[in-house]
């Protein structure tokens, strides 16, 4: 850890709380002049700390640990930049509009690189003005299975999860030009486009 950034996002998150040093110290059943120790990039928490840090500050621990607290700058979001994370041990899907720090079952995920699909696997219908239907023969093993699939347009996101030996026939309401995603865990996560028009084949 380099003690001069963890001291500083200490001292910073600390200020945010409106919290003096000795509050802290008394939190972490540690005295002040330890605080201040840190704070001045003198030394760092002993690690059985991080976790009431973290739990204090509302912050993971390795923003902590890297004394980093980077934040994305506010825009109006495009949902179509939706980055997708899957935990590989439990299989929980989270999604967010922009860069996060993300973690589950104690592991850091990073956001699943999505790919064009030109297979023809999937196929994707606008059945009317109001739906999709979205099907497939894909054989849904425990070996190897489609885990979601998600629509995107630019203002709405949509997501069925789906299970093992389960079929593969999903009905989404239609909200207009956007893209179909799905992940498998062989696979990783494809993609294809998807517009006004009445079959779109996907993998």
């Amino acid at each position: 850890m380099d003690q001069e950034k963890v001291g500083r996002i200490i001292k910073t998150l600390r200020k945010d709380k409106g919290m003096t040093q000795r509050e802290l110290s008394e939190m972490l059943n540690v005295t002040d002049r330890a605080v201040s120790k840190w704070e001045r990039g003198l030394g760092c928490p002993d690690v059985s700390l991080l976790t009431s840090l973290s739990e204090i500050f509302s912050v993971d621990i390795e923003s902590i640990i890297e004394g980093d607290m980077e934040e994305n700058e506010k825009r109006s979001g495009n949902m179509k930049r939706t980055k997708f994370y899957v935990c590989p041990i439990c299989g929980n899907v989270i999604t967010s509009s922009d860069n996060a720090n993300v973690s589950c079952c104690g592991r850091k995920l990073e956001a699943l690189e999505d790919k064009k699909s030109m297979d023809e696997e999937i196929v994707i219908e606008r059945v009317d003005a109001t739906e999709l239907y979205i099907s497939s023969d894909h054989p849904m093993t425990k070996e190897n299975y489609i885990s979601f699939i998600s629509y995107v347009t630019s203002d709405s996101l949509l997501l069925k999860k789906l299970y093992p030996e389960w079929g593969i026939s999903v009905r989404l309401p239609w909200l207009g030009r956007g893209k179909v995603l799905w992940y498998s865990e062989k696979e990783g996560l494809k993609f294809k486009l998807v517009g006004g028009k009445v079959v779109t084949k996907l993998d």
